[in-house]
């Protein structure tokens, strides 16, 4: 439900990857409504080698976005570490004095630090923090004076729609790209394997933990010291994160927590927006930015037919997506 002091939207917002400065504006020019980034730190879950934004690239990338008439959130979106609390204030400060448009905030610390000290910017509850429930969301929009969540992905269209029916705030869905593990926010996989928190430090799967080595005539990849998968001559190996390996049980292996494959609902965008939705998120903000292009250019397509109630086939995405292959996921629960 849209937030009742701001008007309605004629269209769902496009909510875009900007991993980098050049993806930033291949999002601009494909299409996107908004762009959203994160700082080249642990106070963002991306937190991967040669991606995000110092200080002055955010500057110049608000600019520019600002200019095409995009707005830019910026992702402070990892819980702040026991007794460290500056760099997570810093990046909230820096995002707010730079115009950001919103802050995406998990830490419920945080988003009061930021409703205190930055009452004038708007405030985003992230899907780390894992909210899908009235209570919950009520609770942040209540005490902290957030205007939108990102729902985690566990949630089925008519659920979204009993769930708008009983919040005050917008409300923000994935619609495309990487899958995570059903628990959203509350990722222990890998931590348990590299002894790196998502969470905390920013990166699943941290890539000086990733090794790919070839065993007679299959490649096997490896995350810190484990196997995580084998592949024949030919197959494409993807890259190793623990969810997403196949492991041996009774016998016969398998995709036990979730196979590699990609979100893609752009033919259920009318179901979308008719259940109160306001925003579209696309993931991939450790994509480059021909992937950035591709995807929001087809979204964008989809954005304006279901405005008209009308559906686009965005077939050609499954080049880019995970494994070459694609799921509604939760949405319609194909598997109940």
């Amino acid at each position: 439900m849209s937030d009742p002091d701001d008007p309605q939207p004629t269209r769902l917002e496009l909510v875009c990857p900007a991993g980098t400065p050049a993806a930033l504006k291949a999002a601009v020019l494909a299409g996107a409504d908004t762009v959203y980034l994160g700082f080249r730190d642990e106070t963002n879950a991306r937190n991967f080698p040669g991606l995000n934004f110092n200080r002055d690239e955010l500057s110049a990338g608000i600019e520019f976005a600002h200019d095409h008439g995009v707005k830019v959130l910026v992702a402070v979106n990892t819980f702040p570490e026991a007794g460290n609390f500056e760099p997570w204030k810093r990046a909230v400060d820096d995002a707010a004095a730079r115009d950001a448009d919103a802050l995406i905030l998990a830490d419920i610390g945080l988003a009061a630090y930021a409703a205190d000290k930055h009452p004038d910017t708007r405030r985003h509850l992230s899907v780390q923090a894992a909210a899908s429930n009235p209570e919950a969301i009520n609770f942040y929009q209540r005490e902290l004076g957030v205007r939108r969540v990102v729902l985690p992905r566990v949630l089925t269209i008519p659920e979204i729609a009993a769930l708008n029916a009983e919040i005050s705030v917008e409300t923000e869905v994935f619609v495309f790209g990487g899958l995570c593990v059903m628990a959203e926010g509350r990722c222990s996989l890998s931590s348990y394997v590299t002894g790196v928190s998502p969470n905390k430090d920013g990166a699943c799967s941290p890539a000086s933990h990733v090794r790919y080595e070839e065993c007679g005539t299959r490649l096997e990849s490896r995350l810190g010291g484990s196997i995580i998968n084998t592949f024949e001559t030919g197959e494409a190996a993807a890259y190793p994160t623990l969810c997403k390996g196949r492991f041996v049980e009774n016998g016969k292996p398998s995709y036990l927590f979730e196979e590699p494959t990609s979100l893609s609902v752009a033919h259920l965008l009318p179901e979308l927006s008719a259940a109160g939705v306001s925003a579209l998120k696309i993931e991939g903000r450790q994509r480059g930015r021909a992937y950035v292009a591709k995807v929001v250019a087809a979204f964008r397509r989809a954005v304006e037919a279901a405005a008209d109630g009308e559906r686009v086939d965005v077939a050609e995405l499954i080049s880019v997506s995970e494994g070459q292959k694609d799921t509604t996921g939760a949405y319609e629960r194909g598997w109940q």
